[in-house]
């Protein structure tokens, strides 16, 4: 691996206040999020109102920096809700705004000059020239497109300053238009994808109609399920992440502001250890990889970073999700002999081998002991979601921690 220029961050996402906490408690050095407008994930749950406030507050108190998404692109009519909010974003104590539009990075220069200005991967940087273009314009960080190669990348990096850092997306999903410039979703289903509002129509199952012959459907490949031609696999980078950091990248960013809070956690968990693994120069453990595995994805690829023919990115067979393991409880509290307070997710039963997963630390199996409802009376199975049990744990463990299952047959 190439020297590290700096220690590189690690960007978690951050969908609701459920999702930041757990981003935070796992390990991310910062967050990005979004108010209820103006944000590239409508279906998230996102920060209304004094919720952003108190989510950055949250962030600050912790040692997190917060990134709010202002990356829509803008339409007339908003421009003076913008400002607005802008000005707010501010006064909230957002360390940076993450834009597309150059007239909305105006707006940000202007009612929010606090703010550190980050330029979205929508934006579609593929070289040093547009890159530095934002710099002079005052952007502080540019979002690569997800389409570079690691070589690319180097080549942005050696030429354009020091002030001007280069974030890359690590994991997550993959839009199979480029940099996310798609209007698939707006013809099809009437919800702007440019707008955070995307049905995802790429994702759904295509067949091949001659227009003089109406009701005759024709498989575009021999496939008994229909073909999925524009179904993009899931990008892990957690093998090679020193290839990236080696590149020059000075943050890292896990995609997800509409995944789970589970998702957030166990995610930044694994990217997490194989980071802090890579700053005290130990050798890559596979178990990170194998805590990716432990998340609903779809099959991994390493995205473009060593070119698109050296791993195919397209997935024709279904859209369907990888759902392995079951989060079974979050703890709520838990004293020094283990006796813990778990909030239900999913059910489980005594007898059960669970898998704890602990911030800031590692993983542990046992098997679930007597559970007990609220008043005290033993259960043969947890099934009321969002229900508290208590139940006993091998080990102390601060709140946040997951019980998981595997669920795969």
């Amino acid at each position: 691996m190439e020297a590290l220029r700096k220690v590189p961050e690690l960007l978690a996402p951050a969908g609701d206040m459920e999702k930041l906490i757990m981003a935070v408690r796992y390990g991310a050095d910062a967050v990005y999020m979004a108010g209820s407008e103006f944000g590239m994930r409508a279906a998230a749950g996102n920060f209304e109102g004094d919720m952003l406030r108190k989510a950055i507050d949250f962030c600050h108190k912790n040692g997190v920096r917060a990134y709010v998404t202002l990356n829509t692109v803008a339409h007339n009519d908003e421009i003076p809700r913008i400002e607005v909010f802008a000005e707010y974003v501010q006064e909230a104590g957002a360390d940076a705004v993450i834009v597309t539009d150059p007239g909305v990075m105006s707006i940000v220069k202007r009612y929010a000059p606090g703010c550190d200005i980050h330029i979205s991967t929508q934006a579609g940087v593929t070289n040093y020239a547009a890159a530095n273009m934002w710099h002079e314009l005052g952007a502080k960080r540019v979002i690569l497109a997800r389409e570079l190669t690691l070589d690319e990348i180097r080549g942005i990096r050696e030429k354009t300053p020091d002030t001007l850092e280069v974030e890359c997306f690590v994991h997550g999903a993959m839009c199979v238009s480029f940099s996310g410039r798609c209007l698939l979703s707006n013809y099809m289903a009437g919800r702007d994808a440019n707008r955070g509002a995307c049905a995802q129509p790429c994702r759904w199952k295509y067949y091949l109609r001659e227009e003089r012959r109406e009701g005759d459907n024709f498989e575009i490949q021999e496939h008994p399920e229909g073909t999925y031609i524009m179904n993009s696999k899931d990008m892990r980078t957690i093998d090679f992440l020193g290839e990236i950091v080696g590149a020059g990248v000075d943050s890292l960013k896990i995609e997800g502001r509409a995944k789970s809070s589970y998702y957030a956690a166990a995610v930044t968990h694994a990217y997490r250890g194989a980071l802090d693994d890579l700053i005290a120069g130990r050798p890559f453990d596979k178990r990170w990889m194998d805590e990716t595995e432990k998340v609903s994805h779809r099959e991994y690829c390493g995205g473009f970073y060593h070119g698109a023919e050296q791993q195919p990115m397209q997935h024709y067979g279904d859209s369907s999700y990888i759902r392995d393991w079951d989060v079974c409880a979050v703890v709520e509290s838990c004293d020094s002999l283990g006796n813990a307070v778990v909030l239900q997710k999913n059910r489980f039963s005594p007898g059960e081998t669970m898998e704890l997963l602990v911030p800031q630390g590692g993983t542990q199996s046992f098997v679930v002991g007597q559970v007990r409802d609220p008043d005290g009376n033993r259960v043969d199975i947890a099934n009321h979601p969002h229900m508290l049990y208590t139940i006993k744990l091998p080990v102390e463990v601060p709140k946040y921690s997951v019980l998981r299952k595997c669920v795969k047959a």
